[in-house]
């Protein structure tokens, strides 16, 4: 056996031999559902509220849930349909849920395909028009009578890459039904979403709102601590770990998610040691390893003009110049849209990309002052260049632009 063999040999035995940390990994992901949700029992209690007339045959209201991510939206909405679908059955209520993740479904046909699963109408992966998905839909609802409840997570990704006619349609949907009903639930992580919706949208959609507060440094430690007893066996050392992870998140809005992630690559490092306690170190690696990972993730799920956006500061940025206008941003990215073959936005769009990409931290933007020309907004990288064009050079699009030497940037010498 050759010494690289005997070392992965080792590495496989190890992992599936019997772990010394963990009696349960799952308890620490974000899919995770537990029996219990710590600090959300009013959240609980209101879409409850909101959705139980549903179970009586009758269209509940419409409800938007908004919050920043890792504050329970989903697993609070997920947690209430499975306790609102097990009741329909004990009762034999003509009541479904579905529940969709626009964001991992992408396109409006795969939305749609997914509420037809629901109801048992068989969709082909591809094509059909998505009239005719649609028409389907409706027909198999008003072949029977039911109340489907419909949760949209992440609603806001499909309304910044496709618009709100799938979401103006699904919203609509009563009025051309006799015999269901359908109530819909829209979940977004983004505070300012309502600003992307047309009127008639927002004010069917958001009949009944719930938002969802940051946790706490106390509270995160409460929700770690009940997934620690689920998930690790017992005699492994974590409170250390628990506290500055909780500690790590609270100072970063409050995120579950970060906490679960932070304690469980934690859990990951020591157990790769061999340890059967997590120390503070390992919390400040796991740390490093998962900004990275965070930084390449959001980067590959944005949508293709953001990118365009991203890929022309990064051009830019290799002027050496200390921030960059928004003007010349998007003379840049005009000038890849027409290499590309692409159809340009609006630079007023353009600068709410540009907006998007500082809230998520990919890019830095302040406001300087220009004497008396006014005040103006420059724009630079908020994550190491090296990062972006690891990623945008395996990009299928983007990947042959990455080395674009801009004709405007030229013009300016």
């Amino acid at each position: 056996m050759g010494k690289q063999t005997e070392i992965l040999e080792n590495i496989f035995n190890n992992i599936l031999g019997e772990s010394r940390v963990f009696r349960n990994r799952d308890a620490l992901r974000h899919d995770y559902i537990p029996d219990y949700l710590p600090h959300r029992e009013e959240e609980i209690r209101v879409l409850g509220q909101i959705l139980g007339p549903s179970l009586r045959g009758t269209p509940c209201s419409n409800v938007l849930i908004y919050g920043k991510t890792g504050t329970g939206k989903t697993a609070v909405t997920k947690f209430v349909l499975k306790q609102l679908a097990a009741k329909a059955e004990e009762i034999e209520s003509p009541l479904k849920v579905s529940f969709v993740n626009c964001r991992l479904a992408g396109t409006e046909y795969r939305i749609l395909s997914a509420l037809c699963s629901s109801i048992d109408v068989k969709v082909p992966f591809t094509g059909l028009a998505l009239g005719e998905v649609f028409d389907r839909f409706k027909s198999a609802l008003d072949s029977e009578k039911i109340v489907l409840v419909v949760a949209l997570d992440e609603i806001d990704a499909l309304i910044k890459e496709r618009g709100d006619i799938l979401l103006y349609e699904l919203t609509r949907i009563n009025e051309s039904l006799g015999k269901s009903k359908v109530s819909m639930l829209g979940i977004s992580n983004d505070l300012r979403f309502k600003e992307m919706l047309d009127p008639r949208v927002l004010s069917t959609l958001s009949e009944e709102e719930i938002v969802f507060r940051p946790y706490n440094a106390e509270e995160l430690r409460d929700i770690l601590e009940q997934r620690a007893k689920i998930a690790f066996k017992e005699g492994v050392s974590v409170d250390v770990a628990i506290k500055l992870c909780s500690a790590i998140a609270a100072a970063e809005h409050g995120d579950a998610r970060r906490a679960l992630d932070l304690l469980r690559v934690s859990a990951e490092l020591a157990e790769r040691e061999g340890k059967d306690f997590i120390s503070e170190d390992h919390v400040y690696q796991a740390q490093k390893r998962i900004e990275h990972d965070r930084v390449v993730e959001a980067l590959r799920s944005l949508p293709t003009h953001s990118k365009i956006v991203l890929l022309s500061i990064f051009l830019l940025s290799r002027s050496k110049a200390r921030g960059f206008m928004t003007g010349d941003i998007y003379n840049v990215y005009c000038e890849l849209c027409e290499e590309m073959g692409l159809s340009p936005l609006t630079q007023r769009r353009v600068s709410g990309l540009i907006n998007e990409l500082d809230v998520i931290g990919l890019v830095n933007s302040r406001v300087v002052s220009l004497g008396r020309y006014g005040r103006s907004k420059k724009t630079m990288l908020g994550v190491p260049s090296r990062i972006i064009k690891d990623v945008l050079i395996r990009d299928e699009r983007l990947g042959s632009m990455i080395n674009y030497a801009p004709k405007y940037l030229v013009s300016l010498r």
